[in-house]
Parts: C-alpha cells; structure tokens; sequence
C-alpha cells in the first residue's frame, strides 16, 4: 500500500493536483530521495522549486509546491498548495490522525536524540515503530517526521527542540503525543532566553501537546525541577519522575565495566539492571527516562531492557568506532554533532572513565548559542574533575581559545581557529593506544576532524581489548 494516494493527498492539504501519482515516501532533499518520493520544494538557503525538475529526473511520484516552476511540463505530477511548509504539516496532521500508534514525544535540553534513538530500539522490538531520522525536530522535521509515519504504525517517537521562545507548543500539538519526556533542563540557547527557568518553561510546552490521559516523564535531578513539576500540575497532567533521587524511576548507581555501563535502578520500586554498550552515567540517566515512557506507552519493561543492552549511540553522538593505525589502535569517540557545557562535561567524564592503556586525547570545539556568558563557560571547563584524567586537550573555534589559555600546562595541546587548520597535524599528535575524543557544536566541523582521524587508518569493531 502506498504511503499516500493522491486524494488522500489532496485531501489532507486542500491543494489541487496536476498528473496521476501516488507516493511511497517523502524527501526534502532532491540528491537523496527514492523513487516514488513526494519532494517538497522548501525554502531555505535555497528554494527548493528550483530543484524539482531534477527531482522529477530522479523519480520523484510527485512534488509539493505553492506554484509551478518554469520548464516542467503540463503532465508534470505535482501538488500545488498556497504555502509549501504549511503543506507539509497538513500531511504530518493527517498522517497523525489516521494512524493509531502510541506516540512519545522527547524534548530536552540535551540527550534529545540519543534517548529518541534508545526508544525506537526498544519499542522497534514489540511493534511497528516508526521514528525521526537524524535530529529532525525543528518546525520542517517533526511535520516531515509525521507525514512519513506508515498508517500501520504501533509506536511512533518524535523528537522535539528550539532555538527560540514559542517553538515547541506548535510542534507538540502536532505531534499529538501519548507520553512527553523533557531529558533535562541545562544551559543551552541562553542567546534567545533571559535564563534556565525560561527555557524550563519553554521545554514545558511540549505537555500542551499531550493528548488526553498523557503522561509526562520528567527529570527530578534538574534544577528548574519545580517549573517542570508545576507545569504538569497546571495542565493536570499526570508526572512521572526519574533521577537520582525520583520516586518512580530511582537510578541508584552506575558503574563501567570494560565497554559497558552497568546501572542499577529502581523502576515503580522494582529494582532492575540496565546494560548500555556506551560509557557514560547521563546514558543511564536517559535509558531510565525512556524506560519510563516504554512503561508508560504500554510497552514490556523487561522486553525493553533486554533491547537496550543491543543500542549504541549514532555517529556524532558519542559512537565510537577503532581506526587501526600501523601496529596499534585508536579509539575515536565521535561526539562531533553538537556541544554545550552540560553534554561537554559528560563527554569529557566519558573520556577519563575509559579504560585503556594510552593516552587520552581531546579535540574540543567551540560551544555556540551561550549568550553573554558564553566566554565564563569556556574557562569554567577547565576546572573540571575530568581534565586531571586527560593527557592531552586541543582546543578548536575562538570561544575555545580561553579554555585553551585556561588549561594546566601539561594538559594544554594546539589551538586552532578552525576544525581544517587543525588536520594536517593529526598525524603527528595521535599515535597507536590512544583513545581520543572530537566534541564541539556543528558549526564549528569536528566532523572534519573525525573524518581526518578515519583517514590515519581503517576503520573497525569497537573493541581495543584484543
């Protein structure tokens, strides 16, 4: 069956359409799409009309348009509709209400995506799941998200964020979701908002989305724990609590063994034991959460628990991949795709807690969007108890330039104004045994970085043991 027919199509967006099609899937990018795609002609950095002949040429089923673009013929299939965006978020409005899945929506200052990709991977196991690719969780990816969700789907987990005051309220009632998680509250955006309780606020708004007898797993070890708690309280919706000291979904310890992190937690009071293939107690903290939301779906605990032990992080988001260099290995931890003091820190206590006999490196960018105090949390990394189980920190972008001039003596690496200045040196500073991070916000391209420590050698399995 396809994903959507043309009257259904028509339908959903009022528009008018021109040819005879039907549509499999639905792309915003011209150079990736399938064949029976429906491309959408978004404006961005470029308008996207100027590309859908070449999308046509590609296979597209058809393409969504507010006018057609000169050249195509009168047979070219196409739905025309008077705004292209808002288009888009009439098919993810119909997609949502024509399915009956059980829907989360995860929203947070930080762990937004690792936690959507832990659920998918949990509820993939118990049911038809569809979720958000990459972080698509802006005003153009939830209602993309939605628009592709199969009419068959049992679950579906939507990640939501912001830039700016006013963002996730819409997104949330589109999504129309069942459970609501906020991972935590941290100090990220601080250009757009006044302080953490407006952001608190702002992460808030997800809850307007929830449909009737939704739920709300949030975060009690955050401190704006009490503009969390009273928002739920306002909409009289119903709060599920996880933290270190949560009442519902209680995380007594975290220990790492070799690859793994082992965590012990209580969940409704029933104690239970959480595997995660990735070093770090905020992905505990965050499997717990999700745990939470798989109870509170409907989903099996323990079916759960045993699907998490099969999760690792994606690329950019604390992967870690082996690159066999000569006789020896490194071990790259790529958590290239963003950065802020909260995913910094634990990034860096990653680092130190991982076991291995060489030398432990980082590669740190710039942290973005801070506002007025974003030199202060620069230097404050300096004087985190992880840095005294670093060897070596090279620091990359003008804002990590005073973490550079911060560092201890022994600790302090090159600095580089950009991530491209930075890689005909990698030779000469990594070396076999070593296990080295890249973490920095996207704009400052640690994924250069990643790539040009792939270069030194051939990627691998995960294991340095051997």
């Amino acid at each position: 069956m396809s994903l959507w027919t043309m009257q259904e199509a028509l339908a959903a967006t009022g528009g008018r359409a021109q040819g005879n099609w039907s549509l499999d899937g639905i792309s915003i990018d011209s150079r990736t799409l399938a064949p029976g795609d429906l491309f959408v002609a978004l404006k961005a950095a470029r308008d996207g009309h100027d590309f859908v002949a070449q999308a046509l040429a590609a296979g597209a089923g058809a393409a969504l348009v507010s006018h057609i673009p000169e050249g195509l013929d009168a047979e070219a299939p196409l739905l025309i509709v008077e705004d292209v965006l808002q288009g888009l978020e009439a098919l993810g409005q119909a997609a949502r209400a024509r399915c009956a899945a059980r829907v989360v929506a995860v929203t947070g200052s930080v762990g937004k995506t690792s936690t959507k990709e832990m659920l998918a991977r949990m509820l993939s196991d118990q049911g038809r799941t569809h979720a958000a690719v990459a972080s698509y969780n802006n005003h153009w990816g939830v209602p993309l998200t939605l628009a592709r969700m199969p009419r068959d789907s049992e679950y579906a987990v939507i990640e939501i964020g912001m830039n700016h005051p006013g963002e996730i309220a819409p997104l949330a009632l589109q999504a129309r979701p069942h459970v609501a998680m906020i991972t935590n509250v941290a100090a990220v955006h601080l250009e757009a908002f006044d302080d953490v309780a407006s952001i608190a606020r702002e992460k808030s708004a997800v809850l307007h989305g929830l449909e009737p007898g939704g739920v709300a797993v949030l975060n009690s070890d955050t401190a704006e724990v009490d503009v969390l708690g009273d928002a739920a309280r306002d909409l009289g919706v119903r709060p599920l609590w996880f933290g270190r000291n949560a009442s519902d979904y209680r995380l007594l310890s975290t220990v790492v063994q070799g690859e793994e992190t082992l965590a012990h937690a209580t969940a409704m009071g029933r104690e239970i034991e959480m595997h995660i293939q990735s070093l770090g107690a905020h992905f505990a903290m965050n499997a717990l959460g999700a745990l939470a939301c798989l109870s509170a779906l409907g989903a099996d605990l323990d079916r759960g628990l045993r699907s998490l032990a099969l999760w690792s992080p994606v690329k950019g988001r604390g992967a870690r991949e082996v690159i066999h260099l000569g006789s020896g290995k490194i071990l790259l931890l790529d958590d290239s795709y963003n950065a802020n003091p909260t995913s910094m820190a634990a990034a860096l206590e990653v680092l130190a807690a991982t076991p291995g006999r060489g030398r432990k490196i980082a590669y740190l960018g710039d942290m973005k969007e801070l506002g007025p105090e974003e030199v202060a949390l620069h230097i404050e990394l300096a004087q985190h108890p992880a840095i005294g189980s670093i060897d070596q920190i090279h620091c990359i972008g003008p804002l990590m330039q005073h973490l550079h001039a911060a560092l201890p003596d022994a600790k302090r690496g090159a600095f580089y104004q950009t991530s491209a200045e930075a890689l005909p040196d990698l030779a000469r500073q990594i070396q076999g045994g070593d296990i080295v991070l890249a973490k920095g916000s996207l704009s400052i391209a640690l994924a250069k970085i990643v790539d040009g420590i792939r270069n030194l050698g051939h990627g691998g399995p995960s294991d340095i043991s051997k």
